[in-house]
């Protein structure tokens, strides 16, 4: 890979780990790390974005505070809200694959990312009443927890990162 492409990884999996400190605790905490999970496929491409995202998630595993309220630890990802965490990498995924499929187009990043926050949604809100109380938590609860409270602002923070990319994504395709 070359320096260009690492330092940009680099960057965004250091951008994840400032807007996660960037919270408003809860159970599941009001962050804007899913800003900076949108923004690294839609500035880096699905693939980069996808790469950037591991390497975030590799960064807390190992213990390096990069989480929301400066946790880490693989504690962290095997805890009640660590499916979302890992559902991070789904939404890049998503993103990569449409790439892939269909293009790179702004209605394709806008439908890819969407569908790929749906997954993020359903992944983490499956392992959060698996592993919360012993798997007690019904659907009703962890919808109210963690994915009703979350829709607007994600989908806001999704609106940012897709307008950035309109505005930045040229200037980048300039610089490589």
């Amino acid at each position: 890979m070359p320096a260009r492409n690492l330092s940009r990884v680099a960057l965004f999996a250091a951008l994840m780990a400032i807007c996660s400190w960037i919270s408003i605790p809860a159970p599941v905490p009001f962050t804007l790390q899913t800003f900076a999970v949108f923004l690294a496929p839609a500035l880096l491409g699905g693939k980069m974005g996808t790469i950037a995202v591991g390497t975030y998630l590799l960064l807390g595993a190992v213990g390096l505070p990069v989480f929301a309220g400066f946790s880490g630890g693989i504690g962290v990802l095997l805890g009640a809200t660590g499916g979302y965490l890992l559902g991070f990498l789904l939404t890049t995924l998503v993103v990569w694959l449409a790439e892939i499929a269909l293009g790179t187009s702004q209605p394709v990043f806008l439908a890819s990312a969407l569908v790929g926050q749906g997954l993020c949604y359903l992944f983490g809100s499956v392992w959060y009443a698996l592993g919360y109380a012993g798997g007690a938590a019904g659907l009703p609860a962890v919808l109210s927890t963690c994915v009703i409270p979350f829709l607007l602002p994600d989908t806001a923070k999704l609106i940012l990162a897709w307008s950035l990319r309109k505005r930045l994504a040229p200037v980048l395709a300039k610089s490589r």
